[in-house]
């Protein structure tokens, strides 16, 4: 991808083209030629190309300036025609890209055709590409842009000065398209451990592994009905789950505050009433009293009674017989 470094020095059949691209209707003429190449032939000394002193160099700008006649218009004038009319989709390989564009342009211009000039044509190509590229990060949403130069491997400078970011939001973005591309591989290597279970054994597996539905979908090779069917069946299973969960601390709480009033035998009672009692003799902080009456598994509803209606508590103990 072209990083869009400053080139060093055109090759010199570019600068010359260039120069009569510039000129403009001026050159189509056949008067004032000589003018007109002493005048392009200073304009490309001061570039630093020895054109006016060279004779090969002076006869390569006549020659490209008689093309120019004949043809009725400039080179670069069809060579940007042609580089400007493909889609991004077209460019994707620039090799292939700068090809077809010498073949076409090189039809009215076969000095295109030559070695020397293959280089500039993909260079051309590439920072054509390039700006599509840019035209097209700037228009999406977020950081889909910045990604999608990421991706396309543009040099980082140029994305935070074309795109106008920050190196800091640069990183970021990064960053994140790490993290998930190292997700979509841990995703990846669990779907290989079941790529011969079930559609609904894959999803449940999946999902007991932390996995996002949309990367289920993606790479999980199963459908919406899958997943909907395996949530379904593993809500329902929860729900069995929660509901046994409940069934078993209710018995538990149940077994730990002991029998109601009704279900103790009168000499059972005398003895829970006594042991309370000598609880009770050790502390008279309600707090105190259940912690120790707890830990000792007397029932709940004598201990409710002790610390609450104490005179209850002798009633019930002479109806036991105490």
């Amino acid at each position: 991808m072209a990083t869009e470094e400053a080139v060093k020095k055109k090759p010199l059949w570019l600068a010359i083209e260039e120069e009569l691209l510039a000129l403009g209707s001026q050159g189509l003429s056949g008067e004032g030629s000589e003018a007109v190449v002493h005048n392009i032939a200073g304009n490309l000394d001061g570039k630093g190309y020895n054109v006016s002193k060279h004779g090969g160099n002076l006869l390569q700008l006549r020659f490209a300036l008689e093309d120019m006649r004949k043809v009725g218009n400039p080179l670069m004038e069809d060579f940007n025609a042609a580089l400007n009319a493909p889609l991004l989709e077209d460019l994707l390989d620039q090799y292939a890209a700068a090809d077809k564009l010498i073949l076409d342009v090189g039809a009215t211009w076969p000095k295109l055709k030559r070695s020397e000039c293959r280089p500039e044509v993909i260079a051309f190509v590439e920072q054509r590409k390039l700006d599509l590229l840019i035209e097209k990060a700037r228009a999406m949403a977020g950081d889909e842009g910045i990604e999608l130069l990421i991706d396309e491997k543009v040099d980082w400078g140029v994305i935070t000065s074309r795109m106008e970011i920050t190196e800091e939001k640069l990183k970021e973005v990064n960053t994140a398209m790490e993290k998930r591309a190292a997700e979509r591989k841990r995703v990846l290597g669990l779907v290989e451990k079941v790529k011969d279970k079930s559609d609904e054994d894959k999803v449940r597996y999946l999902i007991d592994n932390n996995v996002a539905e949309p990367l289920i979908l993606e790479l999980g090779g199963v459908d919406q009905a899958a997943i909907d069917g395996a949530k379904k069946a593993m809500e329902e299973e929860l729900k069995e789950k929660q509901r046994l969960a409940e069934e078993e601390a209710a018995r538990k709480k149940k077994e730990a505050e002991g029998p109601a009033l009704e279900d103790m035998a009168p000499d059972e009672m005398l003895a829970h009433i006594e042991a309370i009692r000598e609880i009770m003799e050790f502390s008279d902080v309600e707090k105190e009293i259940r912690t120790m009456c707890e830990q000792s598994a007397l029932p709940k509803a004598l201990v409710d009674i002790a610390v609450s209606d104490p005179a209850k508590l002798d009633e019930l103990e002479k109806q036991a017989g105490g």
